[in-house]
C-alpha cells in the first residue's frame, strides 16, 4: 500500500492527501517570493486564476479570474484551458486540453510552471530550484549569476595561459515598439523566441545568457577580434531573418551588438568587459542598430 500523507498547498488553506507518486507543479516565472513554490497534485481537479476560490491564486493582470485547471484522469494529469482570454500553453503550445508530461512547462498568461511527475519528485523538485538559481525561466537560458561567474572563471584562466576571450552584448532593436504593439504577452514570447533562435547556434563551450530585460550576452573562450566579429554578425543575420509568429501576426526583429576582447595581457573584471562592450554597444545604436561594432 502506498503511503499516504497530508501536505498544506503552498500559499493556500487547502490541505490534501497526496502519495509519493504524485505530481506537483512549481512555480517557476516570475522570479520573486513565489519562485519555487510547489503545488501537490492529488485526486481533485485544482483551478489557477485570479479569483479568490481558486486553489492555485495568481495576482496577475495577465491571468483571467478562472484560467485554466488541472485534472487527473485514469492515465495522469491534464491541463485544460477555461475559456481564459491569454490562453493556456504547454511547451508554448496552446493547449485547450493536454495530457501533462513530465518535464512539461505550463503557461498561465505570464506566469510560467514546472509538472514533475518522475518516481522521485522529492528529488526532482530540488534539482529544479537548483535549476533556477542559474537557468532564466523565461528564455530557458543561462542567466546574469552564472554569466557573471562563468565569465569570471574564463577571465581568470585568460589572464593565466594570456589566451583570448571574447564577449558579445546584444539587445533587441526597438522592443518597447514590440511590448506596445503585441502586448507583454508578446514580447515574452519574441525573448523566448530569439533565445532558441540563437541558443541553437551556441558551441558547448560557449555560454549564452540572459544579462537581462531584453539584453544578452555571448561569452567566447579561445576566440580573438576577428573570430568574435564573425560570430555576432552570424548571431546577427540570424536573428535578422528569423520570421516570428505571435498571435497570426507575423513580423521580424533586429539586433545591435558590441563586442569586447582580451588577449589575457591585462586583469579584467567581468564588470570591466561588460562595460567595453555595452561601450561598442551603444555605438552600434547611435550608428543605425542592427549591426555589430567591436
Amino acid at each position: 500500500m502506498e503511503k499516504v500523507t497530508e501536505t498544506w498547498v503552498t500559499g493556500s488553506d487547502r490541505l490534501v492527501s497526496t502519495t509519493r507518486r504524485d505530481a506537483c507543479l512549481v512555480h517557476i516565472y516570475p522570479t520573486g517570493p513565489g519562485m519555487g513554490a510547489r503545488y501537490p497534485l492529488a485526486d481533485m481537479p485544482l483551478v489557477l486564476g485570479r479569483g479568490n476560490d481558486c486553489d492555485i491564486r495568481i495576482n496577475d493582470h495577465s491571468v483571467s479570474r478562472r484560467h485554466a485547471r488541472i485534472q487527473p484522469g485514469a492515465d495522469g494529469y491534464y491541463a485544460a484551458d477555461l475559456q481564459s482570454t491569454n490562453g493556456t500553453f504547454v511547451n508554448d503550445v496552446p493547449a485547450s486540453m493536454y495530457k501533462l508530461k513530465d518535464g512539461d512547462y505550463l503557461r498561465v498568461g505570464n506566469c510560467i510552471y514546472r509538472f514533475l511527475a518522475g518516481g522521485n519528485v522529492e528529488a526532482e523538485y530540488h534539482e529544479e530550484i537548483y535549476r533556477l538559481t542559474i537557468i532564466d525561466a523565461l528564455t530557458d537560458i543561462h542567466n546574469k549569476r552564472y554569466l557573471l561567474e562563468f565569465l569570471d572563471r574564463e577571465l581568470a584562466r585568460s589572464a593565466r595561459y594570456r589566451r583570448p576571450l571574447a564577449l558579445i552584448l546584444f539587445d533587441i532593436d526597438r522592443f518597447k515598439a514590440i511590448n506596445d504593439d503585441l502586448g507583454h504577452l508578446g514580447g515574452d514570447f519574441t525573448l523566448r523566441e530569439l533565445a532558441a533562435c540563437v541558443k541553437a547556434g551556441i558551441r558547448k563551450e560557449e555560454l549564452f545568457a540572459r544579462y537581462g530585460g531584453e539584453e544578452f550576452c555571448v561569452v567566447l573562450p579561445e576566440t580573438n577580434r576577428d573570430g568574435s566579429i564573425q560570430v555576432a554578425e552570424r548571431i546577427r543575420s540570424l536573428v535578422e531573418n528569423h520570421q516570428y509568429q505571435y498571435e497570426n501576426k507575423t513580423y521580424s526583429a533586429t539586433v545591435s551588438m558590441g563586442v569586447a576582447t582580451t588577449t589575457g595581457d591585462e586583469a579584467l573584471t567581468p564588470h570591466e568587459l561588460i562595460r567595453q562592450a555595452d561601450d561598442n554597444l551603444y555605438q552600434a545604436k547611435h550608428q543605425g542598430r542592427n549591426r555589430v561594432v567591436g
